[in-house]
């Protein structure tokens, strides 16, 4: 593993259509980009947090058309930087969605993709349901890349909870483990914090954590507190 490089963890307060926050996702880059940034991570729902699940089956391309990945592979090939998309909502023949992650890497060439396998399908003591598993297709593999810095494990938000995928990741070499997320303000209360310091002590690896925050669409609240935590916690 390399000694040292900078990474970056861009914070979002995604809208409900991918064309309202495209310019902000490539502003926010290029700021990261200009502080040095030579690893920038996005987070879950980059493209848009439709919580219709009609009109978010309706608005989701398919990966070829996807207007934010095209442009982060032209900002990747054009920085040098690898950049991670934390997810996008990709379409999938026979009209299948599933939660996508994207790595990125300094050529603008996907390196590697993760289809979250964790649903949050529940109901908080705020009232509030979510039914991940009537909208997206899970994924079934772990997922394990390389940087130019070490090796990367994948994986999204809601997956933090399943101490099971991480220790498999870094029983297979991971030295990083990223975990782009749209906690939910409720739950990123009472639990954001622990659960990225617990994963990173138990693995002895960085958890790089990227956050959407703040109000979005039919009241959905998340929790922000984009962070980066090291080996010991």
């Amino acid at each position: 593993m390399v000694s040292s490089f900078l990474a970056a963890c861009i914070q979002l307060n995604s809208k409900r259509d991918i064309e309202l926050n495209f310019a902000e996702i490539l502003q926010l880059v290029d700021e990261a980009l200009e502080l040095g940034a030579e690893f920038i991570t996005l987070p879950e729902c980059t493209g848009m947090m439709e919580p219709n699940r009609k009109l978010l089956k309706e608005k989701t391309p398919y990966e070829q058309d996807h207007s934010v990945l095209i442009a982060i592979r032209e900002r990747a090939m054009e920085s040098g930087a690898w950049i991670l998309i934390g997810s996008l909502a990709i379409r999938l023949p026979g009209n299948q969605i599933v939660n996508r992650s994207y790595l990125i890497d300094k050529k603008g060439e996907i390196a590697a993709t993760y289809d979250k396998i964790h649903m949050f399908d529940v109901q908080l003591d705020d009232g509030q349901t979510y039914r991940e598993s009537e909208t997206y297709k899970p994924g079934t593999e772990a997922v394990l890349t390389e940087l130019p810095w070490g090796r990367l494990g994948l994986t999204i938000c809601y997956d933090v909870r399943f101490a099971y995928l991480y220790r498999t990741l870094a029983q297979n070499g991971a030295h990083f483990i990223t975990v782009p997320s749209a906690f939910t303000k409720v739950s990123g209360v009472a639990h954001w914090h622990v659960l990225q310091r617990a994963r990173a002590i138990e693995t002895g690896c960085y958890i790089i954590s990227a956050a959407q925050c703040g109000d979005h669409a039919e009241g959905r609240q998340t929790y922000g507190h984009s962070l980066i935590v090291d080996p010991w916690g």
